[in-house]
């Protein structure tokens, strides 16, 4: 196990709140390990003699070096309603990640648990940052050219002018880091885009983001239809419209994969033609897997914090810490209040 190390090159993992359990955050280190892509040392959160049980069967095909175990006694549920919990279990395993955070010893905290405890915990712990009033989470779409960031998907549903506002940036942020992108094109969602058209919280913030010159590369706003051609790199949106989407956008990819297997196998020369196009088809789902963009932040806070799935397999726990990982070496908190703190003078001159 690790010594003592660089805390901004650490990454909390909670271990203890997926659905699929402890033992998959193991095959998620090892998954890492085949791939050499973890860069950052870790810090398992959860029950401790457990962990030690599960590291030492497979402790030659993960990089024990990297790791530190923190012990801790209690899971909150998906189930639980999250203030209670929080104030119920103040020895889970993601209360613990998120200490970590606020006490400098992490970079970075991971959880697949429940997503209102999370927040919760995150916003009442860590704060959000100078002149943001409400985090925001983020997602990596696919389009038909390069993925895209989409927030906010779930954090704030009732958001305001303001918050959108800064949801722009907090992305444009967050696409510099992840996906490499100097100058991200920001577009507004609506339902058109005419002026005028769209709710009048859509018109004050469409009029906010257009005095960011120089904040923020802001394009204007786009329709649904939009969304995946690869022409926008962050897409901001509420809370309500951004998980709607979200999650209808994850049904229909699940859907036309099922729907192409099964036409696929209907008689015996689409089984044929299915085999001669096996290639293409790795290379469409490679494209479409949400495993490997999973991870979404919780950006606008005082410190670091990624949601992962409940239901995460190995893959996507690997690309949420890898998430984790890149945000930390990227140091986006800085920027982020910079151009908060300049947005906010600019809309209020």
């Amino acid at each position: 196990m690790m010594s003592e190390k660089n805390p901004k090159c650490t990454i909390a993992v909670d271990v203890m709140g997926s659905d699929k359990g402890p033992t998959e955050f193991i095959r998620a280190l090892i998954y890492l390990k085949s791939k050499n892509t973890l860069r950052s040392d870790l810090i398992l959160v959860g029950q401790k003699k457990l962990l030690e049980r599960l590291i030492s069967v497979k402790k030659k095909e993960i990089q024990t070096e990297r790791l530190r175990i923190v012990d801790a006694t209690e899971v909150i549920g998906m189930e639980e309603k999250p203030i209670l919990a929080l104030k119920k279990k103040k020895n889970s395993s993601m209360l613990k990640a998120i200490e970590l955070v606020k006490n400098n010893e992490a970079g970075a905290m991971v959880s697949c648990g429940n997503t209102g405890a999370m927040m919760a915990g995150g916003t009442i712990r860590l704060r959000p940052i100078e002149g943001i009033g409400r985090p925001a989470l983020a997602a990596i779409i696919p389009s038909k050219k390069n993925p895209f960031v989409f927030l906010d998907v779930g954090a704030n549903p009732e958001a305001d002018p303001t918050n959108l506002m800064h949801n722009a940036i907090l992305g444009k942020h967050y696409a510099q880091a992840r996906l490499n992108i100097e100058h991200p094109r920001v577009g507004l969602l609506t339902i058109g885009t005419e002026q005028g058209k769209g709710t009048p919280n859509i018109a004050k913030t469409h009029e906010y983001l257009s005095k960011l010159d120089g904040i923020i590369n802001y394009v204007g706003l786009i329709e649904g239809f939009q969304l995946f051609d690869g022409d926008i790199d962050v897409v901001v949106c509420d809370g309500f419209v951004g998980n709607v989407l979200l999650k209808s956008s994850e049904s229909l990819f699940s859907f036309i994969g099922d729907t192409i297997k099964k036409e696929l196998v209907r008689n015996i020369k689409r089984k044929i033609g299915a085999v001669l196009s096996a290639s293409a088809f790795k290379d469409m789902k490679s494209q479409l897997n949400p495993d490997d963009r999973s991870g979404a932040p919780l950006l606008g806070l005082n410190g670091n914090i990624i949601k992962s799935h409940g239901s995460s397999n190995d893959v996507a726990i690997a690309s949420s810490i890898i998430a984790a990982q890149t945000i930390v070496e990227c140091d986006i908190i800085d920027g982020i209040k910079s151009d908060i703190l300049l947005a906010n003078k600019k809309i209020e001159a």
